[in-house]
């Protein structure tokens, strides 16, 4: 049955029958009926193309509408003249690919042995977590690593920056966000009057690199979190930035994208936190710089703000 007769059905009307004596009206009403047919099929296939729209701006992390025109971030890319090595970068930077599933938060019975090592690592002062953090043996990350990427900063800072785990130059350097995408956002902090080596520190969720730069595991990040949690409270930092999706989801314990958790303040044991896009995501998505520009104009309003309540 085709699509005419099965609307004519729904309207209680047979699809091949016209009456002999008002011919007119007959002609009439399946006119009427076509156009509304018509009028059908191109709703539906609006909505086909909505919908097409909605999943690429899904797996982007993005909004579906993206405004042609947005004023640009006041800070410049870094001057890259090696191809090969952006696309090492975009390849192999901290932070998982856009079409990558959710980050599912840890629930997890602890076990007495891992209640203690928590409770340990609590009560660490600055340079036994640094040292605890370069011998842990807790999850599998460690057979595969070169160094252990602790953090990098002033550990008084009021400013903390948070990415998802080192990549390959990460692990080569012991120091977290190198590279290209390190040069941009030492940019991004410049334009707000910050540098890592004074007024920001910076650490990631994971302490070592997963394989291949794969997503971290449940497991690996339940193992690491306690030592991203004590630099929290050491520093105490009045405002913390998340980079990248994966790293938002995993200190925040959500599904929800990166694109709707933006422009919003949450919180992580009673600090505020703001979200934005990671630096090597910037650096092939040259259309959202102006909103991570807007990102970091929030997290200064929250950490002027919170100076004011100090």
């Amino acid at each position: 049955m085709n699509r005419r007769a099965m609307f004519l059905e729904a309207l209680g009307i047979p699809a091949e029958w016209v009456p002999r004596k008002e011919p007119a009206a007959a002609e009439a009403l399946i006119a009427e009926s076509t156009v509304m047919v018509d009028a059908m099929e191109a709703v539906e296939r609006a909505e086909a193309l909505e919908s097409a729209d909605i999943a690429v701006a899904m797996e982007l992390d993005q909004p579906a509408a993206v405004v042609a025109t947005v004023p640009h971030m006041p800070v410049d890319m870094p001057d890259v003249h090696d191809a090969a090595e952006i696309a090492q970068t975009v390849e192999a930077f901290d932070a998982p690919s856009p079409a990558a599933a959710p980050v599912i938060p840890v629930l997890r019975q602890s076990t007495p042995a891992q209640d203690d090592r928590e409770v340990a690592i609590a009560a660490m002062a600055w340079p036994t977590l640094s040292e605890s953090v370069a011998g842990c043996t807790a999850c599998g990350l460690c057979s595969g690593r070169t160094n252990t990427v602790f953090g990098v900063g002033d550990q008084q800072a009021e400013w903390m920056l948070v990415g998802e785990a080192p990549g390959e130059n990460e692990d080569l350097q012991g120091e977290p966000f190198v590279g290209q995408a390190g040069k941009l956002l030492d940019n991004m902090l410049a334009a707000l009057g910050l540098a890592r080596d004074r007024n920001v520190y910076i650490a990631n969720v994971l302490k070592c690199r997963p394989p291949g730069n794969r997503n971290p595991e449940p497991e690996e990040v339940a193992q690491c979190e306690p030592y991203l949690k004590r630099q929290i409270a050491l520093i105490k930092p009045k405002v913390i930035v998340v980079l990248g999706r994966f790293a938002a989801q995993s200190l925040l314990r959500s599904t929800t994208p990166i694109g709707k958790l933006r422009g919003t303040v949450h919180s992580y044991e009673g600090i505020p936190v703001v979200v934005t896009y990671h630096p090597a995501y910037l650096l092939r998505t040259l259309t959202d710089k102006a909103r991570a520009w807007e990102d970091l104009c929030l997290a200064r309003e929250v950490h002027d703000r919170e100076g004011t309540q100090a």
